[in-house]
This record gives structure tokens, sequence and C-alpha cells, in this order.
């Protein structure tokens, strides 16, 4: 699959997407000018854009993943200028060959446009007057270490960590407070106390899968309650001192996020322990739904494959 991001100066733009997990490939072109040939001197004449060509395996990274990337060293509110860039060159553009992708890019610039104060004003186009740009503006960045470059490449996130920044954005006060803050949401008066059906518990920041609905026991305790986790290496534990007394916190490994305690009084014969989790740390995926949310392979939890009905 093929995207083309024009985000001011394309020796920063493509040494950023070189570093994303997923793209296969990336070239320096001039994009949707107004004629099949141009130079770097005559850009201003032919109005094409300093553009990546960004090749990518669709299986490994997501057309609206290079998006969030994409939105993150742009400013799309910004008319031909970025960073000491200006003129229309350096202008903000996205160009698509496959219609499909139009849909999909417009979509996603619609559930971004409240984060700015201003318009997004990020053209979207089908890719026109292609040009491969000079052999010297190829990998500019690698070429010229320390050379120009408008994006600080050394605050590279990784596509997890942009999701995982993304869904902490979106998180309401409880959920926020919660895991970013320790705190601990009410007993009995919670989400997920009194849920039993079947289904898997993940966790709201990361999205990894933390529990089964097997593993789910009442305790009393007026929070969900899991004998284990369903792996061993998604959580991490840590000690806690802050009601005076020893308790040891469970955290998301991936997300960090605190999720809440696991105590030695669980059930015996479920293995002694209770996972005592906040509700608003969790986010519950019934067995029908998890094919259709992206969790099929977790269905071998409830002897079921994932092209069972």
């Amino acid at each position: 699959m093929k995207i083309y991001f024009a985000a001011g100066c394309f020796w920063g733009t493509q040494a950023y997407f070189k570093k994303v997990e997923g793209v296969l490939a990336t070239r320096a072109v001039y994009a949707n000018g107004t004629t099949s040939e141009t130079e770097y001197r005559n850009l201003y004449k032919t109005d094409h854009a300093e553009t990546v060509e960004v090749v990518y395996d669709e299986k490994k990274v997501s057309l609206e993943d290079l998006l969030m990337h994409f939105f993150r060293i742009v400013d799309p509110t910004s008319i031909n200028k970025q960073g000491n860039d200006r003129g229309r060159q350096y202008r903000s553009a996205i160009f698509y060959e496959d219609e499909n992708d139009r849909e999909k890019i417009l979509n996603y610039i619609i559930s971004i446009k409240n984060k700015y104060d201003k318009p997004i004003v990020t053209e979207v186009y089908k890719i026109s007057n292609l040009v491969e740009a000079e052999d010297y503006h190829q990998d500019y960045l690698e070429k010229n270490p320390g050379g120009y470059c408008h994006i600080n490449l050394s605050d590279f996130k990784t596509t997890e960590e942009l999701k995982i920044q993304e869904n902490i954005e979106k998180l309401d006060k409880l959920s926020y407070d919660v895991t970013q803050k320790g705190a601990t949401e009410r007993p009995f008066e919670n989400q997920y106390n009194n849920n039993f059906k079947e289904g898997i518990y993940v966790d709201k920041v990361s999205r990894k899968v933390l529990f089964s609905s097997k593993d789910k026991f009442e305790s009393g305790c007026g929070w969900p309650a899991f004998s284990k986790p369903i792996e061993e290496n998604i959580l991490e534990y840590k000690d806690d001192y802050k009601l005076s007394r020893k308790r040891t916190e469970v955290k998301g490994k991936k997300s960090n996020s605190h999720l809440g305690h696991v105590f030695s009084d669980g059930k015996k014969e479920l293995g002694g322990l209770r996972y005592c989790i906040n509700s608003a740390s969790l986010d519950f995926i019934p067995l029908d739904k998890m094919k259709e949310e992206g969790y099929g392979e977790y269905l071998k939890y409830f002897d079921k494959g994932e092209n069972d009905e």
C-alpha cells in the first residue's frame, strides 16, 4: 500500500516515517503540481509540494496509524508554512492512490478537528504529476547527520506509544484519575462488579487483554475480582504503602496504568489470589464481539476458534 505525505521540508518527513514500524520504503518526491515535470529550483513555478511516498504493510501498520503519525509532525492549521519553511512547496497535504483511502483520511480529519483552535487546512487530493526528487534529497539526513530538520526526531514515539497517549487523552475523569493518578473508584457502584457475562477485560489505555470472565468470581469486596490474569507477562507489580500497610499494586505492563491490587485472600480452589481491579481501568469485550473487535485469537480461552459462530 502507498500513501503520500507533504509536511514541510521532506528531509525530516522522510527520516521520521522511516522509523515507523510497518513502513517498507520511502521516497522523496514532488507531487500535485501543474506540470508532469519539475525540479527543486522550479517548484515555485510548477506548484509541486515536497512530499514523501510511504510504502507500508497494512498488516503491520494501518492508514489510520500513519495519519496519527503525520498529524503529530505537522501543523495542519498552517497555510503554506511548516517550521521555518514558507511557500506553496511546503504546504500540508495528504495524497492518495486508492479512492477508498480518501474517505478514511477525511473521517480521520473530522475525528481530530476539535483538538485545534483553528481550522485544519491540510489538502487531501488524489496523487498526480508525481516526480521523483533529485538523488541528493533522498535519505538526506542519513547522508548528512545533523542537517536541517524542522521535526524533532529525538521525540519519536512508536505507533503503540502514540495510541496509548491518544487513549489517555480520551479518558473520562474517573478513568483518568484511576489509571493515571492511582485513585480508587467507589465499591459496588461501578460498571463491572456484577458483570459475569462471557468475554474478556482489556486495559482501557493500552487495549491489551488482561483478564478473562472465566477467572472472575464474586468476592464481596465491591470491585471486580479475578483469580489470575489471562497471561503471566502482561502485568507489573509494585509495593504500595499508601494506607500505612504494605499492599501489592497491579499495573498494566504496556500502559503503566494503575489497575488495582492483588491480595492473597482469594478462593483456595482458584489458587488463593484475588486481583481486585477498578472497573474504570477496564473495558469489557463480550464473547460475541471479540472477533469483530480484533481479539479473535483469545476465543481459544472459551474453547472456540476464530471461525466459530
